[in-house]
């Protein structure tokens, strides 16, 4: 009967414990999935955002520079000739206190003259009162130190004078210069003010349209826009791949590159130049739907 039990026992079917997912559990799976896709769909998106409006940031700026390029060196022209005029103004203000300076010093020596002379009639007429040789010759000396001081005075005078009058002649000159540099710079202005009449509406207008990209850019992103733009030598900051190149230095782009730019899960900017890559199917589904909405 023991032998009986223990086959009965060893012939029984063994007992597997399954557990099956729960409806709520199932549908806790999908949910997550489902916020998954949705935050990688929402980054792209993010993503996408930022270069496109880097891309419009772009186009304005190159409208920009278009026009600062049809006004040319003129605004450059009219700087140089206003700091060239207010240098030589500047000059013959210089001038003119040295030469104010110069005349009291000229001035100076004339009282000495004047001085030395009345010391000289002095002397002159202490001599005929004296009442030895040796009075008669201190007075002597004197009067010899008088005449040199004198011979001096107008050494220096004449040397004064000479300093003036090339001084005058020169800020004549600057005069002449400045007149010249003005007419100049009033004909420049006019044209200037021309071109300005025809530009600056659209300039301001395309300002404003920067700046409200501007704002839906990170300061981040938006200082190493500005900085690529400045070292590029076309002020290109943003380009598309044209011919599996680079649109800003032409180098090669590789096949896997190209793809991850098409997928716009991150900013790739070229190995080569620096630049940010935008996709060119992005740009050109952005402004169908643009204009399908305008529709």
């Amino acid at each position: 009967m023991a032998k009986k039990k223990v086959n009965e026992e060893a012939a029984a079917p063994e007992v597997v414990e399954v557990t099956i997912p729960s409806t709520d559990t199932k549908e806790i799976i999908i949910e997550r999935k489902e916020e998954e896709t949705a935050e990688q769909l929402q980054e792209e998106l993010s993503i996408a955002q930022k270069l496109l409006s880097l891309y419009y940031l772009q186009q304005v700026c190159s409208k920009i520079d278009k026009i600062l390029v049809e006004r040319g060196e003129l605004p450059n022209e009219v700087r140089d000739l206003e700091d060239a005029l207010e240098g030589l103004k500047t000059r013959i203000a210089k001038y003119q206190a040295d030469i104010k300076e110069i005349q009291a010093k000229i001035a100076g020596e004339n009282a000495k003259i004047m001085e030395a002379q009345a010391l000289i009639k002095r002397y002159t007429e202490q001599q005929q009162n004296v009442r030895n040789n040796r009075e008669y010759e201190s007075l002597a000396k004197e009067i010899e130190f008088q005449t040199l001081e004198i011979q001096l005075s107008e050494k220096n005078k004449t040397k004064h004078n000479a300093t003036v009058e090339a001084k005058t002649e020169e800020i004549k000159g600057f005069e002449e210069k400045v007149n010249e540099l003005q007419e100049i710079l009033n004909q420049k202005k006019g044209e200037l003010k021309g071109i300005l009449a025809e530009t600056e509406e659209k300039e301001t207008e395309l300002r404003k349209e920067a700046e409200v990209y501007k704002s839906k850019i990170e300061p981040r992103l938006l200082n190493a826009f500005e900085r690529i733009r400045k070292n590029a030598r076309n002020g290109l900051a943003i380009v598309q791949i044209e011919r599996d190149a680079c649109g800003g230095c032409f180098s090669t782009i590789p096949p896997q590159r190209q793809l991850d730019i098409r997928l716009h899960k991150k900013i790739i900017v070229c190995e080569a130049c620096g630049r940010i890559f935008i996709d060119k199917q992005l740009v050109e589904e952005h402004e169908k739907n643009n204009q399908e909405n305008k529709e």
